[in-house]
């Protein structure tokens, strides 16, 4: 994959477009070949830049530049064994006929959850500020209405049940206080942000204690249940043990993909999904997330998602700013 889109990185915001209480049914819940729970941030930033593609039509000097994502409910689609272990719900698929006997096809299904989620874009636009109230507010659900026209994560968004998920566009602040009142309008719920800061602090730590240890290594035991004995006397005929504490909802997540051949002409590689745009294998990249409650948040800048790309070094990202 490459993205080849316009980089948003330094540009400041005119408008806050806020698309509230979204229900998305059988979104993709498996989010990398190595996780699964809410759908991967390249799958948001995928659907707002879909949406945008949709929009440009109609309102040409319109750009989305980043997107915060709060998840209000989620339900995975699993059931309880025997020996109570959680398998996905799968759907009972018509019968073929292979010989004489009639079998269920044998295809991967995607793992499956319905999700409420609120997502909050920025927007670049020169002619915003020449838009009445009225424009305005057509233009925020004319963008909500196309948004309920497209798939998010593979699952279809369906119709709004209350006057809470009428969409909301407002004027940029750059103060902050419009964008803590908008997050405090979507209480309940969790935000999710980056916490690479916490992956590159404990890496460092555990270099100390073995100098071949890897951000992988520092992932694994950021992401598992860990027990320490917590008993310092020598000796001690009694231990107790404790399950060591994280500074807060920590997740792994995957945050994009690197390459791992050259990047080749569009076209090149055979049986390629698009024949119009350079094509390179990659692998995905994994980082650390923290789902927070919108109230506790400390640093507002670190509220959005963007994307980054290092064609030199093959990366393609979303990073948290």
């Amino acid at each position: 994959m490459a993205y080849t889109g316009d980089s948003y990185m330094n540009q400041n915001p005119d408008a806050l477009l806020v698309l509230p209480w979204l229900r998305i049914q059988n979104a993709n819940c498996i989010s990398s070949p190595l996780t699964w729970g809410f759908p991967a941030m390249t799958a948001i930033l995928g659907f707002v830049h879909a949406l945008e593609r949709k929009i440009k039509p109609r309102h040409t000097d319109l750009s989305f530049i980043g997107v915060a994502v709060i998840c209000h409910r989620f339900e995975p689609q699993v059931s309880s064994t025997d020996r109570g272990d959680k398998v996905f719900r799968l759907t009972r698929n018509p019968l073929i006929l292979v010989g004489k006997e009639a079998k269920t096809p044998s295809f991967a299904e995607e793992g499956r959850a319905h999700i409420t989620m609120s997502l909050l874009i920025q927007i670049k636009s020169d002619a915003y500020y020449e838009l009445n109230p009225s424009q305005r507010e057509e233009l925020a659900q004319d963008i909500l209405k196309t948004a309920q026209g497209l798939r998010l994560a593979g699952g279809s968004i369906l119709s709004p049940f209350t006057k809470k998920s009428k969409a909301r566009l407002s004027d940029w602040d750059v103060t902050g206080d419009a964008l803590k009142a908008e997050l405090r309008l979507l209480l309940p719920g969790f935000l999710l942000t980056s916490r690479e800061d916490l992956l590159i602090e404990r890496t460092t730590e555990l270099q100390t204690i073995n100098p071949e240890a890897t951000p992988l290594d520092a992932l694994l035991d950021l992401s598992s249940l860990n027990f320490e004995q917590i008993s310092t006397e020598p000796n001690a005929e009694v231990v107790e043990w404790q399950v060591r504490k994280k500074p807060g909802w920590i997740v792994p997540i995957p945050v994009g993909y690197r390459s791992i051949s050259k990047c080749y002409d569009a076209g090149e590689v055979l049986n390629a999904r698009d024949t119009e745009t350079p094509f390179s294998f990659v692998e995905s990249i994994y980082s650390l997330g923290q789902w927070i409650s919108p109230h506790r948040l400390t640093d507002m800048g670190k509220v959005f998602w963007k994307y980054e790309v290092d064609l030199e070094k093959g990366l393609y990202r979303c990073i948290c700013i």
